[in-house]
């Protein structure tokens, strides 16, 4: 969902911003004509990070304090990008924003961006060496959200979600100083079930954008009708479509957590977080046997706490 949190004013054209398409979006998102200042373009990020999900800040408590800029420019970065794949509702024009949104990445590689979020990013690519295809992959996969709405098998919906999801984990370890492979693979596994638990609690958000990110494979396997998801009928045969697929997601999880062994404790502190916090929507649509068509699985703030005591206090494994 797009933000409408209040932001330091950027100079912006409103009547090209409208010609260009990027009145579909808070105006604050429209490339400006003239580049902010690094400090202006930092307290962009700030303010879109930190006001547009509660939980971000809450994360940011065990990072490093140094780190806490670059982790708000990193995620308006990626906040913006996927509300341009998803917020707009024209997929013509929301190719053609994300075309003009990668150019304002070269340009930020090129050393001459006018966005605010490229400005701030700017000294984050700097200081960590991060390659621009962490950045780049990401505006894949919300291209192809425009034109690609299902999905044949599960090896599809994992090359989906090598672009989705898993360049975040690659990001987050640039961050926190890690560049190896060996990470980068387990960060994926942790991404790629933490996408696979979203998608399975929103098989009805999902089918209201026309989307099913369940493989057309496992519907055949299990005598599931695209009907059945339409109609929200959970019938047996999709609950036990469901109970498979959560479980194949817990041994995704499960194939990730030596990473939490391999980074420092903040970012542990951060990982096993999300891990968790990944766990506990798989436990909450097994708690509501499987129907996630009746509603859409949750877990409770008293939950969230939790998670995040335990999570502060060291005690999770």
């Amino acid at each position: 969902m797009a933000s409408h949190v209040q932001h330091p004013i950027v100079p912006v054209d409103t009547n090209h911003h409208a010609e260009a398409g990027w009145d579909r979006l808070p105006l604050h998102y429209a490339i400006p004509e003239t580049a902010p200042s690094l400090a202006e373009a930092q307290a962009y990020c700030k303010r879109l990070a930190t006001g547009h999900y509660e939980n971000f800040s809450v994360v940011t408590w065990f990072l490093p304090k140094q780190l806490h800029q670059h982790f708000f420019n990193v995620y308006s970065y990626c906040r913006i990008s996927d509300d341009l794949g998803d917020e707009v509702g024209d997929a013509a024009l929301s190719l053609k924003l994300l075309g003009q949104w990668e150019k304002e990445l070269d340009a930020c590689y090129e050393g001459s961006p006018r966005h605010p979020v490229f400005v701030a990013l700017r000294e984050t690519v700097r200081e960590f060496e991060i390659p621009k295809h962490e950045f780049s992959d990401l505006l894949i996969a919300f291209r192809q959200d425009q034109t690609v709405t299902r999905f044949a098998t599960f090896q599809d919906v994992l090359a989906y979600c090598k672009y989705s999801a898993n360049p975040v984990g690659h990001l987050v370890l640039y961050l926190c100083g890690y560049k190896d492979a060996e990470r980068q693979q387990l960060a994926d596994f942790t991404c790629t079930a933490l996408q696979l638990a979203n998608f399975w609690q929103d098989v009805r958000v999902d089918y209201g954008k026309e989307r099913i990110y369940l493989p057309l494979e496992s519907l055949s396997r299990f005598g599931v009708s695209e009907t059945d998801i339409a109609e929200q009928r959970a019938t047996p045969q999709f609950l036990a479509m469901m109970k498979f697929e959560v479980e194949r997601a817990r041994e995704w999880f499960a194939k990730g957590l030596p990473l939490v062994k391999m980074v420092n404790r903040e970012l542990a502190l951060d990982l096993e977080l999300f891990t968790r916090g990944g766990q506990e929507i798989l436990n909450a649509i097994e708690a509501q046997g499987y129907d996630v068509l009746k509603s859409r699985p949750s877990i409770a703030k008293s939950k969230k706490l939790w998670l995040v005591l335990r999570a502060a206090t060291g005690k999770l494994f």
